[in-house]
C-alpha cells in the first residue's frame, strides 16, 4: 500500500492550493481564512525547482539542435555517441530527481490526503467524492472529467463539430474553378501557415504560455476568490472534438433574490479568463454564473479557432441544461469583446435562450484585421480571415429573434477602425445599425439611418440626448406602434412595421429603437463593467 501511494506521489499532479469546505473547521494559525497555498516542504520544493529548469533548457537544447542542423545541412554520425551518452545520464539523473520528488510528496500528509482522494475519486467519481477534490486546486489535466457532448448528443453526427455559418462560395464553371484553385493555391498555403502561427497568437494572446504562466498568480488568486467566498463548482466538460474545456459556476439559486434563478453564462475576451474576468460583473448583482475559458486558455486544451470555439460553447450550454438543470429560457449569455462571437453563436444555435448582452463587440473581425496589416497584405489578410479566423457576429446575430443590448464605449481604443477620438469608427456602431436593419427593414430607410448615425456619433449623455430631443422623438407613440405590430401580427423578425409610416415617424421610431438596443458607457474597452452598467436587454 505504501508503495502504491508513493508511486502516486510520483506521477501525480502539482498541488497549488486547499481550499477549505465552509463546514470545515478553521485550522490552528489559519484564522479568518477559508484556504491556504499549498507549502512543499524542501525535498519536494528543491526536486521540483530543477526539474522545472531542466525543463526549460532542454527546450532551449533542442531548438538550438534544429538551428544547428538546420545551418549546417548535415548532423555529424560520431557526435551521436556521447551526445546520446550525455543524454541517457541525465534522463538517469532527472529519474532520481523524480524519485525524490516523490518521496518528498510522500511524507508531506496534505498532499498524502489529497493524492488518496484523488485516486479515490476517479475510481468512483460519486458527488460526495468530486466535493472533496474541489478543496484543492491543481494541474487542471489529472482533473476527472465532469459532463461530455456523448451525453446528450449522438457521436456519428458531431464528428465535424458543430455547424458554422460559412462564407457563400463563388460560383465558378469546372474548369475555371479548377485553374483557379491551382493560381491561388500558395494564398492558400500561405494563410494556413499565418493563420496556425503568429495570426492565431495575435487574436488570442490569451492562449500564447508566456503570458498564461506571467499571469498565473492572479489567476490562481482569482479562482480562489470564486471557490473560497462565493463557493464556485469548477468543472471539466468535454466538447465533441475532444478539448477539455474549464469551467466555473455560482449557484445563486438557494439566496433570496430574483436573480439568482437567472443563469448568466459569460463569454471572455481574447486576452480574459474566467478567473479574472467579466464574471464578476453578474455575481455582483446576485445572477447564478457560468463562466469558462476558450481552447487552449488556463486549464482548456486545444486552439481558439472559431470551430473550437463554438464547439466549447455548445458543450458549455448543454451543461447548463442538462447537467446544471436550467432551461434555455432562463439562461442569459453575456460577452465581452472577441466573445460576442460564442454568444452570438448561441444565441443562433438556441433561439430559446432569454436575451443576450453584447459588451465592447463588433460586427465583424476583417475590419479590424485590416487596421493593424499593412495595406499591401490586404488579400491575404482577407483570405486568412474569411477562411480560419471568419468572427462574424453580425451575421449570427441577426439569426437571433430574442431580446439584444449593445454596450457600446465611448473611449474604446480597440475596436475602433481609426482611433478612440473617432467614435463613428467604432465596430459596435456597424453591429448596431446590422440589427436594426435586419429586424426592422421598412423603418431603416436613408433618412432613419442618417438619424441614428447622427445619435451615435454625439460624443456624450448631453449630446445623445440633444440629438434625440431635437428629432422629437415621442417614446409614449413609438411603443404604441410597435406594440399594436406586434399585437396584429405575431410574427418572427424581419418585420415590415413602418411601411405606411411617415419620413417623420420612421425617424423617430428608428431612433426609439436605436437607444433601447445600445447603451453607451463613457469608458475605454478594457475597464471592467460595474453591475449599475450591466442590465437585461429591453423586450417589447
Amino acid at each position: 500500500m505504501a508503495g502504491w501511494l508513493w508511486l502516486r506521489c510520483l506521477f501525480g499532479p502539482s498541488l497549488h492550493r486547499i481550499h477549505r469546505p465552509p463546514q470545515q473547521p478553521r485550522p490552528e494559525g489559519r484564522a479568518g481564512r477559508r484556504g491556504w497555498d499549498y507549502l512543499p516542504r524542501s525535498l519536494e520544493r528543491h526536486t521540483d525547482n530543477i526539474l522545472g529548469w531542466v525543463s526549460l533548457w532542454w527546450g532551449l537544447i533542442i531548438i538550438d539542435e534544429i538551428l544547428t542542423c538546420s545551418v549546417s545541412g548535415y548532423i555529424c554520425s560520431s557526435k551521436l555517441v556521447p551526445v546520446s551518452q550525455y543524454v541517457g545520464t541525465v534522463l538517469v539523473c532527472l529519474l532520481g530527481v523524480a524519485c525524490l520528488r516523490g518521496w518528498g510528496r510522500w511524507r508531506n500528509p496534505e498532499y498524502l490526503q489529497f493524492v488518496s482522494i484523488l485516486e479515490e475519486t476517479r475510481r468512483n467519481h460519486t458527488p460526495n467524492n468530486k466535493k472533496k477534490l474541489a478543496s484543492y486546486d491543481f494541474d487542471f489535466s489529472h482533473w476527472p472529467a465532469d459532463f461530455s457532448w456523448k451525453e446528450v448528443s449522438n457521436p456519428k453526427f458531431s464528428k465535424g463539430g458543430v455547424s458554422l455559418l460559412k462564407p457563400e462560395p463563388k460560383h465558378r464553371g469546372a474548369t475555371d474553378s479548377l485553374l483557379n484553385s491551382v493560381r491561388t493555391l500558395p494564398c492558400h498555403i500561405i494563410s494556413y501557415l499565418v493563420a496556425h502561427s503568429f495570426g492565431r497568437r495575435m487574436l488570442y494572446p490569451g492562449s500564447v504560455g508566456l503570458l498564461q504562466k506571467a499571469m498565473r498568480p492572479m489567476l490562481q488568486q482569482g479562482q480562489a476568490r470564486l471557490i473560497e467566498e462565493y463557493d464556485g463548482q469548477r468543472n471539466k466538460l468535454i466538447s465533441c472534438d475532444g478539448n477539455e474545456i474549464d469551467a466555473m459556476f455560482v449557484d445563486r439559486r438557494g439566496e433570496r433574490g430574483p436573480n439568482g434563478k437567472t443563469l448568466v453564462i459569460c463569454c471572455e475576451g481574447n486576452a480574459g479568463f474566467y478567473e479574472v474576468g467579466c464574471m464578476n460583473t453578474p455575481l455582483d448583482g446576485g445572477y447564478s454564473v457560468l463562466g469558462w475559458n476558450h481552447p487552449g486558455f488556463a486549464g482548456s486544451t486545444g486552439v481558439p479557432f472559431p470551430q473550437n470555439e463554438a464547439n466549447a460553447m455548445d458543450v458549455v450550454v448543454q451543461f447548463a441544461v442538462h447537467k446544471l438543470g436550467f432551461q434555455l429560457n432562463d439562461i442569459v449569455v453575456y460577452a465581452w469583446s472577441i466573445g460576442g462571437f460564442t454568444a452570438s453563436w448561441a444565441v443562433m444555435s438556441y433561439p430559446e435562450i432569454r436575451a443576450l448582452v453584447l459588451d465592447a463587440s463588433f460586427d465583424d473581425l476583417l475590419p479590424l484585421a485590416l487596421k493593424v496589416m499593412p495595406e499591401s497584405w490586404r488579400p491575404l489578410v482577407t483570405h486568412t480571415v474569411r477562411q480560419y479566423m471568419n468572427l462574424n457576429n453580425a451575421e449570427q446575430l441577426c439569426r437571433y429573434q430574442g431580446p439584444v443590448l449593445l454596450i457600446r464605449r465611448t473611449k474604446d481604443e480597440i475596436i475602433t477602425t481609426t482611433g478612440p477620438e473617432d467614435i463613428m469608427s467604432n465596430r459596435g456602431n456597424d453591429l448596431l445599425l446590422r440589427l436594426l436593419q435586419h429586424r426592422y427593414p421598412k423603418v431603416m430607410t436613408e433618412d432613419s439611418l442618417r438619424a441614428v448615425r447622427q445619435w451615435l456619433a454625439a460624443g456624450s449623455q448631453v449630446e445623445e440626448e440633444s440629438v434625440y430631443i431635437g428629432y422629437e422623438v415621442d417614446d409614449d407613440w413609438c411603443m404604441s406602434v410597435l406594440q399594436s405590430y406586434q399585437t396584429d401580427r405575431e410574427t418572427p423578425f424581419p418585420w415590415s412595421v413602418g411601411e405606411d409610416m411617415t419620413a417623420e415617424g420612421r425617424r423617430q421610431l428608428a431612433l426609439f429603437l436605436a437607444r433601447k438596443y445600445m447603451r453607451n458607457f463613457e469608458t475605454t474597452h478594457c475597464t471592467p463593467l460595474p453591475i449599475s452598467e450591466f442590465h437585461m436587454p429591453w423586450k417589447l
